[in-house]
């Protein structure tokens, strides 16, 4: 029976259960009270797109309003004013107007451990219409007129890539999700998996419908353990009602699903390698051609995407290529969903159309700028991707637009930097991340990479030369041109990006040995401002190695060759009387 309204009542993650459970009891206890019980359906979800709510907090449905900082009292006037008597809720908000969700429909909305709840919003619906109403020429050109391009980062057109592995000869045919989520901040497939697993199933048994496959895997990392439990379950669930396994629906297609876990290696994201590790060997890539959709698992064709890629197919068959291809820009169709994390005032998942303005995504839907301090730049792509400083806030963003900044969509990580930044340490910690991650297996990205490393190591702590710039770009082009895969070829990005944009900081460093945000601890260097020093002495009753010498009559000194630079001086100084530069 139909509920006139529901409390969905979420959390971001598995960590907050316990108070989610609560939260639902509160709320089942004060509805039997009101006999509100044959009207209000309470459900516990997951949403991480509720930018800046920390959980947990609820959604009401048909309203979609969102509250949170919930205590039993809130809970009563809810229960009492707002769903007895219609009289709306205080403190609430409601969902941004600038997102438009394909991906995410169902995330918080729906139970996610209950089949039943994705087939009353068209669950499952879409695979039936690819059994019984198309043939697999149809569904791939709907794919392919669709627009929809790979999620993972390529940009590569989904339909093509499912009509090479149709068109393959082969007596065994694959499809693969690629659920190895690995860029720094991003956990975008993460929260579809945990709150929407049977819109992948359903994706991935269209696929296998559409090419001739009768087998899928998902490589996910082991490190998901909420989301491997609910596709577990969602596996179970849908096998058991017959639209997964043998003989789907009475129609005589069959496809089954198994779950592979990854041990959380970067470079499985990349397809060869992570073909590789499902093969049980070392996840480390090959050369292209041939490509998987030819000869991929165990030398069959095989269809490899992501998580998001497959989230949006249920949805382009039942509402048709025209309405998908309808949303986004010129050349990338549908929405994107983004992790937007770093200095803003709300991080969280977002999604928007393609050609959604940066500006829109950091200041409309994320509250901006963390203290009100000044943006500075946002990286994009990842580890692989670049930065964009202020005056790229008003570009579209689109696969096409974002490669012209010199950045990249990548899987949909978005890192907000603001002035304390510093961009030569921001470039070392991604150009670390890559180091760490390399496989190994291909001379320029082992090498190349470390060097670059070495390089900016250099500048930071001081014994950076100009030359070291040039050196850099040399290196960079190189990895680019020959690295194995993606990730070397991409390593050298963000410091590409910055010293177009940046050049200036990366001066600052080598020239004047400075870091203007102080975040290069070679670079600090902290003095006592007479001016201001009331000579009370706590700088030096503080001073972990006695690097402060005077007294409260000829005042204090810091001895910069004793000095740790750990800045406790500076944050017990009542006076501001100790500048860091």
């Amino acid at each position: 029976m139909p509920y006139n309204h529901y409390i969905l009542v979420s959390g971001d993650s598995e960590s907050s259960l316990n108070r989610r459970n609560e939260l639902i009891s509160f709320f089942e206890k004060e509805i039997a009270g009101q006999n509100l019980t044959d009207d209000v359906q309470v459900v516990s979800t997951i949403d991480t797109s509720a930018c800046g709510m920390e959980g947990p907090f609820i959604k009401i449905l048909p309203e979609n309003i969102y509250i949170h900082n919930l205590t039993p009292e809130k809970v009563r006037s809810i229960v009492q004013e707002h769903l007895a008597k219609g009289i709306p809720p205080e403190g609430t908000g409601t969902e941004a107007d600038k997102q438009f969700r394909i991906v995410l429909r169902n995330c918080g909305v729906i139970d996610p451990e209950r089949i039943e709840d994705y087939i009353l919003r068209d669950g499952y619906s879409a695979l039936e219409k690819v059994i019984f109403d198309m043939t697999p020429e149809q569904v791939i050109d709907e794919i392919r007129k669709s627009g929809l391009r790979g999620r993972g980062g390529a940009g590569f057109p989904t339909g093509l890539k499912w009509s090479f592995t149709k068109e393959a000869s082969s007596d065994q045919k694959y499809v693969v999700c690629n659920a190895d989520e690995g860029d720094p901040g991003a956990y975008m497939d993460r929260s579809t998996l945990e709150g929407d697993p049977h819109s992948v199933l359903e994706a991935m048994a269209i696929a296998g419908c559409a090419v001739g496959a009768d087998t899928g895997y998902i490589y996910i990392r082991a490190e998901y353990p909420l989301a491997i439990k609910r596709l577990e379950l969602a596996i179970k669930q849908a096998t058991e009602l017959g639209l997964l396994g043998d003989n789907i629906l009475g129609s005589g297609f069959s496809f089954n699903i198994e779950i592979r876990y990854g041990a959380g290696a970067f470079v499985c994201g990349e397809e060869t390698a992570l073909l590789a590790s499902l093969e049980g060997e070392r996840g480390t890539p090959k050369p292209r051609p041939p490509f998987p959709a030819v000869k991929g698992l165990w030398g069959k064709p095989t269809v490899v995407n992501n998580v998001e890629t497959f989230a949006n197919i249920p949805v382009v068959i039942l509402k048709g290529s025209s309405w998908f291809s309808s949303i986004g820009s010129e050349k990338s169709k549908g929405t994107k969903v983004f992790a937007v994390t770093g200095k803003v005032k709300n991080s969280g998942l977002v999604e928007v159309p393609m050609g959604t303005p940066l500006r829109d995504i950091i200041f409309s839907i994320s509250g901006g700028i963390r203290d009100n301090k000044k943006f500075k730049a946002v990286q994009t792509g990842g580890p692989s991707g670049g930065v964009i400083p202020e005056q790229f806030l008003d570009t579209p963003i689109d696969y096409d637009n974002l490669t012209a900044i010199g950045s990249m969509m990548g899987s949909g990580g978005m890192i907000v930097m603001d002035e304390d930044d510093c961009m030569v340490d921001v470039n070392k910690f991604y150009l670390q991340f890559s180091v760490d991650e390399s496989c190994g297996k291909c001379a320029p990205c082992r090498i190349g990479g470390r060097e670059l490393l070495t390089y900016l190591e250099k500048i930071s702590g001081g014994q950076g030369e100009l030359e070291d710039i040039e050196k850099m770009k040399r290196i960079g082009k190189a990895m680019q041109k020959a690295s194995l895969c993606a990730l070397g070829q991409t390593t050298s990005n963000p410091i590409q990006s910055a010293l177009k944009y940046f050049y200036n900081e990366y001066e600052d460093h080598i020239v004047h040995k400075k870091c203007t945000a102080g975040k290069c601890v070679s670079l600090l260097k902290f003095i006592i401002i007479t001016d201001k020093c009331v000579k009370c002495g706590v700088c030096k009753r503080v001073c972990p190695v006695s690097a402060i010498s005077g007294d409260r009559d000829s005042g204090f000194l810091i001895d910069q060759s004793k000095c740790i630079k750990c800045g406790l001086c500076r944050e017990k100084c009542k006076f501001e009387a100790i500048n860091k530069g």
